[in-house]
């Protein structure tokens, strides 16, 4: 069973959910979670709480084992914020609602061409430099194995962004590579049975991913990787949670109130995140 939240009532994401029910409810096993009217395109502290009440069920249906995945509809940051939602994002709330620690669990963009896991999320550039550590690149790099590996990569290949420019150029753009991108690297070769590659250019990564050289790439901040998923699979790369008890994805969109109750919102990434997450769930 999964569950899908419906997000903000004001976005687009009710009426992409009721079009994923139409067209895979007779054919997976799928559960509404949260209710509520709004005008389209019109936030409010009503739709906020909504949207917050939601996420808390999905959390009671998950512990009770009544829904086994959870797929997640946009909702606004801001919107949560007004009505007492203290978390950076969806993936933080159920870290700490499942009492695994923040630097435990990876973001990754899961598409059709790219695939990519991420060291940190949401965090301003000037913190995720400065608190970039090889623990989390391994995290991500390991997550990111694993997952590739339920979606039928036997032996994944998995590159590893540098921090800077050129991957460092040997030291002339920075020291990050050698202190901590490249001990990460040599502890996943170590203990995992990836092929692991790096520290590569972030230039040019995701484009020989693309091209088929890579199975996936970790990247070390959050524009670093969603920049490129976005520009390749935007209407089919899905939002994936890993380091949880469960399986939870996500569409990689947000609530897109300027389109919301115009029928111009395409539903592809909420159908693909509820494919996946059926799928990931078969592979647990």
């Amino acid at each position: 069973m999964v569950g899908v939240t419906w997000g903000d009532p004001a976005g687009v994401g009710p009426e992409l959910a009721r079009h994923v029910f139409r067209k895979l409810g007779r054919s997976l096993s799928l559960r509404r979670i949260g209710h509520g009217e709004s005008r389209p395109g019109k936030p409010t502290l009503a739709g906020g709480k909504v949207a917050k009440e939601a996420l808390m069920q999905s959390v009671d249906l998950l512990r009770s084992g009544e829904i086994q995945a959870v797929v997640n509809g946009p909702v606004s940051k801001d919107w949560l914020g007004k009505v007492g939602f203290r978390f950076p994002g969806q993936t933080e709330f159920y870290a700490k609602a499942f009492g695994v620690r923040p630097d435990d669990v990876t973001m990754m963009m899961i598409g059709p061409r790219l695939r990519v896991g991420l060291a940190s999320t949401h965090l301003s550039l000037r913190k995720a430099i400065l608190g970039l550590r090889a623990k989390q690149i391994v995290r991500a790099g390991k997550h990111l194995g694993e997952a590739l590996k339920k979606l039928g990569v036997r032996r994944p290949r998995i590159a590893v962004c540098g921090l800077n420019p050129h991957a460092g150029e040997s030291g002339k753009f920075g020291n990050e590579e050698k202190k901590v991108v490249l001990p990460a690297i040599q502890e996943l070769r170590r203990k995992t049975q990836f092929r692991i590659f790096g520290p590569e250019s972030p230039d040019a990564v995701f484009r020989r991913a693309w091209m088929g050289e890579f199975d996936g790439v970790v990247a070390l901040y959050h524009d670093q990787g969603l920049i490129p998923a976005k520009l390749l699979d935007f209407d089919e790369t899905v939002n994936v949670t890993a380091g949880l008890p469960f399986v939870r994805c996500s569409p990689d969109h947000g609530t897109a109130f300027a389109l919301a109750g115009k029928g111009k919102a395409r539903p592809d990434s909420f159908l693909a995140a509820v494919r996946l997450a059926r799928k990931l769930v078969s592979k647990t």
